[in-house]
Formats: C-alpha cells, sequence, structure tokens
C-alpha cells in the first residue's frame, strides 16, 4: 500500500481522516489518501490568500513567474513516466496513454511560462481632454481548481498553468476517485522552488471539502471540469462568494460519417473517438450518424477491427482497452445497454464483461445499431467503451439529429467534400469540430462547449486573461487644479 498526503502551504501533512482507493485493473486496494476537513480545506483556502498579499509570490515580476512555470514543465516532462503509471495504476487508463499525455502536459506549462511577460493592457483613446487613461491585468484572486479522475494532470495543468501566469494561487482539488498522479505532481511543484501557499493540492469529498471550496469568501474563481449535476451545485455555492465560475462538462459528442468520406480514415475515428481511453472521455465521440448509403459497410469495418482489439492489463504495452475506473461504470454500461437493446437497438457486439478478465471492472468494446436517437445508450453519456450508430439520409437530416442534445462539447465531420466540411461545421452547435480526425487537442486551442457542456473555454492565449481582473487607471495630465464639481460645463 503506498499512502500520499496534502500539499498544504508548502508543507506536506497525511490529515486526519483518510479513505483507501482500489486498483481497477483488478479490485483490490493499492493505496489511501487524506480526505480534507473543514479546517484543512480552510487552511488550504487561507495560505493561498496570504501567499498572494503577502508572501514573495506578490512580489516576483512575470518573466520570474514565466521560469518557474517552465521549471515545472521541464520536471513534468523528466517524471512523465512515473506520473503515468500511478494514473495507470489509480484510474485503469493505459499505461501508453497516461505516459504520453504526462509528458504532453509540460507543454502546456511551456506555452503559458511564455505567456506570463505578455499580459498587456491599453492606453485608451479618451473622449475627454487633459486626461490620460490605460488599463492593466491584475490576478484575479485565489483559484479553486476542481478535477475529475479522467485526465487529472492535463485537466489541472489547463487551469493551473493560465493561473499561475497570471500571478494567482491555486487549490486544486484532485477527484477522490484516483488522485495519486496529482499528489506525485505536488512532489515536483515543492522541487521547481514556488513559495508556500502558490500552489495547494488536496481532495476530500463533496462535504465539507468541496463545499467550503466554493463558498469560501476568499475564493475569487472557481474552475471546474466535471459533470453537469455537480455544476450545479457549485453554480448554487458561488452565490456565497460570487466568485467568478468557468465550466468545462460533459458531453455526447456525434460524429458525422458521410458516403464521400475516407472509409478508412473515418473508421479509425470512430474508433479513436469511442474505444480510445476506453471511451472514458468528456468529447467521446459515441453518437455515430453514418449515412445510409455506406452504414453496412462501415459498421463491418467496425466489427472486423474490433475483432482484434485487445481488453487487458493497463499496464501491458499491447493493450488496447483497459478497465473503467469504478465497478459503478461497468454496472451502470451493463444496464444502459441491456435496456437499449430491449428498447430494440441491434447489438453488433459486445454488450458486457469480457469473459477472459475476471478480475477488476472491464466492459466489452460495444457496438448498438439505432433505429433513432430515442434509446437510452445515445443520450446517456456512459463513459465507457459502446458506440451508438444511426443511419441518415441527407445533410439537413443529420445536422438536426446531432443538434438534438442537451450537449455540445465536440463534434466530428468525415468527408472529402470541402465545401460540405465548412457549411457542416458552421452549423454544428459545440465548442469543438474536428474535420477528418478527432479527438486532437493543443495549448494553443480553446477547449469547451455550448449548452451542458458549459460555455467557458480552456486553453489557448485568450484563457489566461480569464484569470485576470481589468483595472482602469485615470490621470489628469492638466496643470490646472481639477475644476470646481458643481460647476457644470
Amino acid at each position: 500500500m503506498e499512502h500520499f498526503k496534502h500539499y498544504i502551504n508548502g508543507k506536506f501533512s497525511s490529515g486526519s481522516e483518510r479513505f483507501e482507493t482500489l486498483n481497477p485493473a483488478n479490485g483490490m486496494p493499492w493505496a489511501t489518501f487524506p480526505s480534507a476537513t473543514e479546517d484543512e480545506s480552510n487552511l488550504a483556502i487561507e495560505s493561498a490568500h496570504k501567499a498572494l498579499y503577502e508572501g514573495p509570490w506578490s512580489s516576483y515580476t512575470p518573466t520570474q513567474r514565466g521560469k518557474l512555470i517552465h521549471k515545472l514543465g521541464d520536471l513534468i516532462s523528466k517524471h512523465a513516466s512515473e506520473l503515468g503509471d500511478l494514473e495507470t495504476r489509480d484510474s485503469g487508463k493505459l499505461a501508453v496513454e497516461t505516459r504520453a499525455q504526462s509528458n504532453y502536459v509540460s507543454d502546456y506549462y511551456y506555452y503559458y511560462a511564455g505567456l506570463a511577460d505578455k499580459i498587456q493592457g491599453e492606453v485608451l483613446p479618451i473622449d475627454k481632454p487633459d486626461m490620460r487613461v490605460f488599463t492593466t491585468r491584475e490576478p484575479i484572486g485565489v483559484v479553486v481548481a476542481i478535477v475529475p479522475w479522467n485526465a487529472q494532470l492535463f485537466l489541472a495543468a489547463t487551469k493551473i498553468a493560465p493561473a499561475l501566469a497570471a500571478g494567482n494561487t491555486v487549490v486544486v482539488k484532485a477527484s477522490e476517485q484516483a488522485p495519486a498522479a496529482l499528489f506525485k505532481f505536488a512532489e515536483l511543484v515543492e522541487q521547481s522552488g514556488f513559495p508556500p501557499g502558490v500552489v495547494n493540492i488536496i481532495t476530500g469529498f463533496a462535504e465539507p471539502c468541496g463545499r467550503i471550496l466554493t463558498t469560501h469568501p476568499k475564493v475569487a474563481r472557481i474552475a471546474f471540469t466535471g459533470g453537469t449535476e455537480v455544476a450545479r451545485h457549485i453554480v448554487r455555492n458561488s452565490a456565497e462568494n460570487f466568485a467568478h465560475v468557468s465550466l468545462e462538462l460533459g458531453g455526447k459528442s456525434p460524429m458525422l460519417i458521410f458516403e464521400d468520406c475516407n472509409i478508412d480514415g473515418a473508421v479509425n475515428g470512430i474508433i479513436a473517438g469511442n474505444f480510445g481511453a476506453s471511451g472514458q472521455s468528456c468529447v467521446a465521440g459515441s453518437r455515430v450518424f453514418i449515412q445510409r448509403s455506406i452504414h453496412s459497410q462501415i459498421i463491418d469495418k467496425i466489427k472486423e477491427r474490433a475483432k482484434n482489439i485487445v481488453v487487458g492489463d493497463p499496464l501491458d504495452s499491447d493493450t488496447q482497452v483497459g478497465p473503467l475506473a469504478t465497478k459503478h461504470q461497468v454496472e451502470r454500461a451493463l444496464s444502459v445497454v441491456k435496456q437499449s437493446i430491449n428498447q430494440g437497438a441491434n447489438l453488433i457486439f459486445g454488450g458486457d464483461k469480457p469473459s477472459h478478465r475476471k478480475e477488476g471492472w472491464y466492459f466489452e468494446p460495444t457496438l448498438l445499431d439505432c433505429p433513432n436517437q430515442e434509446f437510452d445508450c445515445v443520450k446517456t453519456e456512459l463513459f465507457a467503451p459502446v458506440i451508438s450508430v444511426i443511419a441518415f439520409d441527407t445533410e439537413e437530416e443529420v445536422i438536426e439529429m446531432a443538434n438534438d442534445s442537451a450537449y455540445g462539447l465536440g463534434a466530428g465531420v468525415f468527408t472529402e467534400n470541402l465545401a460540405r466540411a465548412h457549411r457542416v461545421s458552421e452549423k454544428i452547435q459545440s465548442g469543438i469540430v474536428w474535420i477528418n480526425t478527432y479527438r486532437a487537442i493543443s495549448p494553443i486551442a480553446p477547449f469547451g462547449g455550448v449548452k451542458q457542456s458549459g460555455g467557458s473555454r480552456e486553453a489557448g492565449i485568450d484563457a489566461i486573461h480569464e484569470y485576470t481582473r481589468t483595472k482602469t487607471t485615470w490621470i489628469n495630465t492638466s496643470s490646472e487644479p481639477m475644476s470646481n464639481p458643481f460647476i457644470m460645463r
């Protein structure tokens, strides 16, 4: 058993309360974590607040901040394999994916390190004589970053990196499910040389930890990635402190496969968008709309490819689909697939726990052919390797079906017709559209959704401005005294 510690005010603490976590590959306990109490949650926020306004961090130049953030990126890259393996043991994600993602996370820190001394205000062409008016951007304050279990290092980076670059301090709430990698990350923060309290990393449950972090009067911004229901609680909680809230929520993303597509490319996109990360991705393209003329051909190719998919130990480099993160996810997938079949969906393959994996929380790659969208598998975000296929006839019809969802995070369009690609992407109601590819990300490109996928954006240049406040400064340049306020001119 490994035992991880909170990181608060530059110190590691075992905490007064602890809980156990299980390895999804075998269902066995492997580590314990501290569960933040009310006092510990308050301490993390107070430490961040003091570091922001009283500690040395407040006097760092933007260039100094950028150098520290860059150093942190170097350490992440150096320890990428170790971070990835920890995340795999804790979440069940494939090691080949977690290692690569951990290494790529460093690019987010490099990107925002470079932007730290490029946050600029402007001089305003004001409409009054003898007035010089300019704006500056200041840190917004203490930032609370709340991340889910499925990609903690990546999702934390999209919040921590711009927040630090803008001069804020941060309290990170790692998910109580699979938080190990972020606690290892805390050691790298310590090695980087950030002053105490600038970055604090804790975990805990909604009560009291989540409540304290989202209602505390010294919290200025809450950056949340997770589910819609939790987001509603956070928005209600933020009425207590009027913190600015950004939400990156779930999805039920459509993939539109037109008859003029590159067939092999489309099949690869469907498999990558649904079986990658074992389907445990907010942008999983699990609603697959296929033009009727190639419907059977695409299904046959996916079915043929699925025969060779290796389901197994996530630490094995040959494994292509690992376990789900929790037993509950497996049970939920089983229930929704069964209900969808009862509703009339045609099970093409999968739909059950694999017979060769007796231990752990595994679920077979699954394909359901549905006559329409009125099926549980089409409407429910499953976080499991389950594809729902629906045939369509016309471009207008598929756009309407694609937009018929409460979510709007990502979408995929596969067509060789350039005009159609532009035409359709403009009409899809989502924050991201991938054309002839899927699940591509970059620190340079904004990421976020619309509707119940949240309206916020992470990554890109503009994201750093979300962690600042604009201050307007007026200077009277006249040599004359200020005019009598009771004489209007």
